[in-house]
């Protein structure tokens, strides 16, 4: 549902997040040789995929939440989103106490990236879409396997949504229709584990190095599309940068397990480059999609054709550290994982969270940054040649709140792109938070920016051989 549950304590929320300000902040600065450049916009953790915007809960009933001796009343059921380049998106909600911001932004990611990293049920929830509405749209068969007598599409989202939450939330929740409960008890009784979907689109590694005049990569393609576009570097014409397979040839059309080469000039400039792949897909059912505003966490019910995109970089020296730098939020460990890779022929030494860090040449090290839950982060890795590489997000693992009696209605913005089911003009939803949390947000950025706390950090190592 639009704000997964009327009334959250928001305020014990924000308090939490202004404390962990006070308690954990996380600066990194390169302490390198070499002039740095300007420090690019912040890059959010993603690993490619769908990228959209939620329009709102456009097809639901009502369900009440028993908790704290409570009975609380919410609407549940399924929110579309409009996919950046074209298509459209169901979800379901698997993060109940959180709302959902108004119009938030939203990227596929890995399950690890998520509450469900944790969660023993995740395969459960993902049979659960696979097994029900709208997956099944055969409404008359729906509720012939649960039971129910008949099943609206209202009736339908709500009763998924139920039996989702249970395992995503370990809610004690019940559909108010009667046939909605029956069809939430019959997923739940019925549901698997399934495995994680493939994602619909990801370059792996996310960024390489090297040395002029080699092939830096490969760089891999994952994807459930046919075919890709590979779209050179915007500055290939007249740097000379090319992508190739490993024999030197230039591709402008890969596909699911291609290996992609940056092939630079032997004359070229110290520098970086950037390639991006884009495709046509259906989204896999059960991807998670994440906001880094804090909107609650969702995972895909039905996907039209949509568009889809990954990029990776390439930096490239003569001599000295040729440093490669990701970052991957880690749920599991509760942080950010920052994996640097040096192709050169010095070791590559990075300063993060007060603490410096060699990774010797042809070697890669991870950094493990733990995070408080909630946690703003913004970060900035530098190096030689100009190297500078921002991240920013969130850290959002957990389910967690509590449920009171406010409510607040908030009428929906007509969405520009449908997936079945009908838009309502007005529904019972928690408010949004957005003006609430937004300074919130900029005050944990500036507390980061001057506080820089001293966090534990985990090191693995891991020698690697240098890839021509």
């Amino acid at each position: 549902m639009f704000a997964a549950l009327s009334g959250i304590r928001r305020s014990a929320r924000a308090a939490r997040l202004a404390a962990t300000t006070t308690v954990t902040g996380l600066v990194a600065a390169g302490v390198l040789s070499g002039a740095g450049a300007a420090v690019a916009d912040g890059t959010p953790q993603t690993q490619g995929g769908a990228t959209a915007t939620i329009n709102g809960l456009k097809t639901y009933g009502q369900a009440v939440i028993h908790a704290d001796g409570e009975d609380q009343r919410v609407t549940a059921g399924l929110f579309e989103m409009s996919v950046d380049g074209g298509g459209a998106l169901q979800t379901y909600c698997v993060d109940l106490h959180n709302p959902t911001q108004r119009d938030a932004h939203y990227r596929e990611t890995a399950w690890s990236a998520t509450s469900l990293a944790a969660n023993k049920d995740a395969g459960r929830i993902r049979w659960i879409l696979q097994n029900s509405y709208p997956q099944v749209n055969d409404l008359a068969e729906l509720a012939r396997r649960a039971g129910a007598g008949t099943l609206t599409e209202q009736d339908a989202a709500a009763g998924t949504q139920v039996a989702i939450w249970r395992y995503s939330d370990g809610a004690k929740v019940d559909a108010v229709d009667p046939q909605a409960e029956k069809l939430a008890d019959y997923l739940e009784k019925n549901a698997r584990n399934s495995g994680e979907p493939q994602a619909s689109l990801t370059l792996d590694p996310p960024a390489v190095s090297g040395r002029p005049g080699d092939l830096l990569g490969p760089v891999t393609v994952h994807t459930n599309a046919g075919t890709v576009a590979v779209a050179p570097p915007a500055d290939a014409a007249t740097d000379g940068v090319r992508i190739t397979d490993r024999t030197g040839k230039v591709l402008t059309t890969a596909r699911n397990g291609s290996r992609l080469y940056f092939d630079v000039p032997e004359d070229a400039a110290d520098g970086t480059a950037q390639l991006t792949v884009q495709a046509s897909t259906t989204v896999p059912v059960g991807r998670a999609f994440v906001s880094d505003s804090r909107s609650q966490t969702q995972i895909l019910a039905g996907s039209s054709e949509s568009t889809v995109s990954a990029t990776a970089t390439a930096s490239w020296a003569a001599e000295g550290a040729i440093p490669a730098v990701s970052a991957r939020k880690n749920c599991a460990r509760g942080g950010v994982d920052i994996t640097a890779a040096n192709k050169g022929d010095q070791p590559f030494t990075f300063e993060l969270m007060g603490a410096e860090h060699t990774v010797p040449a042809g070697a890669s090290r991870t950094v493990s940054v733990p995070l408080q839950e909630d946690q703003a982060y913004d970060f900035t890795i530098t190096g030689p040649h100009g190297f500078s590489h921002r991240f920013t997000g969130i850290l959002d693992c957990k389910t967690q709140g509590a449920i009171s009696t406010e409510t607040t209605q908030v009428r929906n913005q007509p969405s520009p792109a449908t997936v079945g089911g009908t838009a309502a003009d007005t529904t019972d939803l928690a408010a949004t938070g957005s003006s609430a949390i937004t300074p919130l947000i900029a005050g944990v950025a500036i507390g980061l920016v001057v506080i820089g706390g001293a966090v534990l950090v985990i090191l693995r190592r891991r020698e690697t051989t240098p890839r021509g």
